[in-house]
């Protein structure tokens, strides 16, 4: 017998990710949640839950038509799947940043042209996980935030295009959130600045702001944030942006000043204006 319940597919949902605490919040709204991730068995959790798990590599084309190949439905589309980077402009390194943008950029157009079919169906529903960094610029993470900024873009001409197929495009622009994504950073990528770093004489505040550090504390639980997310989702008329997280009204209030207005906050925020004294001396 044929499930009425509409249906979410998320990616991106290893525990302690985001995408685990939506998909247990979409499960707890009663709707029927697919929940993706490369290694199923970081979804252990969420299967205990009754929910279901599928393999899915968001940077592989067969794995993403095996995954459609599982469904025969579709409502909600939840592109979540990303990773960050952190580096300066002036240190960076242009193939992990292109690595970046494979994954928090052009998987997420991959996922969605294979499973258009079924939303096209169902008149459905896409939701792109942006981030606040995709209007506000968070010094030494400029690779992260162009990166969400460029999908945000996307996401914003995907509204326009889907709309006369009567699919709603929704843009995730998320604040601060505790979760694993810094940790996960850590193992794969350096946050460390190189030898020779034109930053080498405030080499420790830089790589303090590089990580994090003064708003490690700052994140709002995953759960809160999950359970705000989707209440607003599943609204018969939703926002066509969603801002949600800690900070995530000083983001939007960004978009809204004079460009320039809100670098002092930034500034004390990420410990950038530690970096212009010592580099100044």
């Amino acid at each position: 017998m044929t499930s009425s319940r509409r249906t979410v597919l998320i990616t991106g949902c290893s525990e302690g990710g985001m995408g685990a605490a939506l998909a247990v919040a979409f499960h707890d709204a009663g709707l029927q949640v697919y929940a993706t991730a490369r290694d199923p068995a970081k979804m252990s959790h969420l299967a205990s839950l009754g929910i279901k798990t599928l393999t899915l590599d968001v940077l592989s084309d067969s794995s993403i038509a095996e995954c459609v190949g599982k469904l025969t439905s579709l409502d909600i589309l939840v592109n979540n799947a990303g990773a960050s980077y952190s580096m300066p402009v002036s240190d960076l390194s242009i193939a992990e940043s292109k690595k970046l943008f494979d994954l928090n950029v052009w998987s997420y157009l991959a996922v969605t042209q294979a499973f258009l079919p079924l939303l096209l169906q169902s008149k459905g529903m896409i939701v792109n996980h942006t981030s606040v960094v995709s209007s506000t610029a968070v010094p030494f993470h400029s690779a992260y935030n162009a990166s969400k900024a460029a999908m945000a873009m996307f996401s914003d001409s995907q509204r326009l295009e889907l709309e006369p197929f009567g699919i709603t495009v929704i843009d995730l622009k998320t604040g601060a959130v505790s979760t694993n994504i810094f940790k996960n950073q850590t193992e794969h990528t350096p946050i460390s600045l190189p030898k020779g770093s034109i930053y080498e004489p405030a080499r420790e505040a830089v790589e303090s702001a590089m990580r994090y550090d003064k708003m490690a504390d700052a994140g709002m639980p995953a759960s809160q944030w999950a359970g705000q997310v989707v209440r607003d989702l599943l609204k018969k008329k939703p926002p066509l942006t969603i801002w949600k997280g800690s900070q995530a009204t000083l983001g939007w209030i960004g978009t809204v000043f004079p460009h320039g207005m809100l670098d002092g906050t930034l500034k004390k925020m990420t410990g950038l204006d530690i970096v212009a004294q010592k580099v100044r001396k």
